[in-house]
């Protein structure tokens, strides 16, 4: 019953990050993707990668940590790019 519950939480976590870029899109009445959105999706998908590895079931394994990766990437590159100087030249 505890795997159950962690799964509905990862699988919580994983959806909340919908509604997190569907206000941050209408705030800013345009398509937006904020960073929570990859904070989200990686609580999600470890979440979900551990219910998965519980479950024994290869594709739910697969899916999971490959989506970690890219979730955890994309972060890599959004500190990088805060991290670079602002150019007078734009």
């Amino acid at each position: 019953m505890v795997w159950i519950g962690l799964g509905l939480v990862g699988q919580a976590l994983f959806s909340a990050r919908f509604i997190v870029q569907w206000i941050a899109s209408e705030r800013r009445r345009a398509s937006h993707v904020p960073v929570a959105f990859w904070y989200l999706s990686i609580a999600g998908g470890i979440t979900l990668l551990g219910y998965a590895v519980y479950r024994a079931d290869p594709v739910f394994i697969l899916g999971q940590s490959t989506g970690v990766f890219i979730y955890a990437r994309n972060l890599f590159l959004i500190r990088h790019a805060q991290s670079q100087p602002v150019s007078a030249e734009g």
